[in-house]
């Protein structure tokens, strides 16, 4: 505690936290229009969309994968708002009985718009129902048990389904390949983060310049809804120790409060990185081991801080265990060893090639 503020171990982790969803959904877009970023996969749902409008059919079912926090649940929304529709949201965790899903199905209106997050762990006999269902736009319920148990056919409206997933390999085969279309999200660039940004300090009345405004963007791990979650903290300290405005001194203070350092990681990516340097001479160190040496679970660390030091170049993943390259060595302060680059492929030419 500082001073009133706590920074958060899970700050920079771009699952979505309970406290703050009301205000997510606030800053949400509304068209595909007022979207940000994904230029490619805004312009292949526009034509998917277009298209069944002039044919007056509902939409091919869609699949958004990706990680969490860069739009998916956005543009679900945004497909049901561009085609006239209600959405009906759920998770596939949710999902646990086949009986779940036939309920929900048998209440969709014509053009209703299903949209089931984290789809890839929705209940096996609940899949093995969406494969009728998604194909034929019926489902068999089966009443009774045994010998005497009998199949009743209902027959539901044609709607679309959206399935989102940050797991895309998780999914099943059949699942996967009755999606008509796919669309992949991208992490965003720094410029399009400062347009997300100060579209959401419009929306929230927050004074905040254009430096100021990048500067966050460099610090968000490529995800909206981590610069959103920023923006609003330095806001707070900007609000409590200053004069309201957010200018770049006042972004550089808050940060650093909240331990945010200039590339984006926090407390746990930093203490991740010492150990496996100063702890274990740069590795190779298993993630259980590693996981022990900054008191976390170890899924912790593969889930939450690895995924963004590896994409930052940071930690190589390597058969026999983590990494740490010439980047984290810098990055820390130290002097990185002659043969920190080249010791990654080092290893993994040594692991891949055993009889040589």
């Amino acid at each position: 505690m500082t001073d009133g503020f706590d920074a958060d171990d899970g700050f920079l982790t771009a699952d979505a936290i309970p406290a703050d969803r009301d205000l997510d959904a606030s800053l949400r877009p509304s068209s595909l229009a007022e979207f940000v970023g994904q230029p490619k996969v805004r312009e292949q749902l526009e034509l998917v969309l277009h298209a069944a409008r002039g044919r007056g059919r509902t939409p091919d079912h869609i699949l958004l994968s990706g990680p969490p926090g860069l739009g998916k649940t956005s543009l679900a929304m945004i497909i049901a708002s561009e085609m006239g529709s209600a959405i009906r949201i759920t998770s596939g965790p949710a999902i646990e009985r086949a009986g779940d899903l036939a309920a929900m199905l048998s209440n969709l209106v014509e053009g209703d718009v299903l949209f089931i997050d984290e789809i890839h762990r929705i209940a096996r006999p609940a899949e093995e129902m969406l494969y009728m269902a998604m194909e034929d736009f019926r489902v068999d319920v089966v009443v009774g048990k045994g010998p005497g148990a009998t199949s009743i056919p209902l027959e539901i409206a044609p709607f679309t389904l959206v399935g989102a997933t940050t797991r895309s390999g998780a999914l099943t085969g059949p699942l996967r390949d009755r999606f008509g279309f796919t669309a992949h999200m991208e992490f965003y660039e720094a410029a399009e983060l400062v347009r997300v940004l100060v579209r959401s300090a419009q929306i929230l009345d927050i004074d905040i310049d254009a430096d100021a405004a990048a500067e966050v963007a460099g610090r968000s791990r490529g995800t909206p809804r981590i610069a959103n979650r920023l923006l609003r903290r330095v806001r707070d300290y900007a609000e409590v120790r200053g004069d309201g405005r957010v200018d770049v001194a006042a972004a550089r203070a808050a940060l650093a409060v909240y331990d945010v350092d200039e590339l984006g990681l926090d407390r746990l990516d930093r203490a991740v990185l010492g150990a496996l340097v100063r702890g274990f001479g740069g590795g190779p160190v298993g993630v259980s081991t590693l996981a022990v040496a900054v008191g976390e679970e170890p899924a912790t660390v593969e889930e939450v801080c690895e995924p963004f030091l590896v994409r930052a170049g940071m930690i190589a993943r390597t058969p026999r265990g983590r990494i740490a390259t010439g980047a984290a060595w810098n990055h820390l302060g130290l002097q990185a060893p002659p043969d920190a680059i080249d010791q990654v492929h080092g290893v993994r030419a040594r692991e891949e090639t055993p009889f040589d």
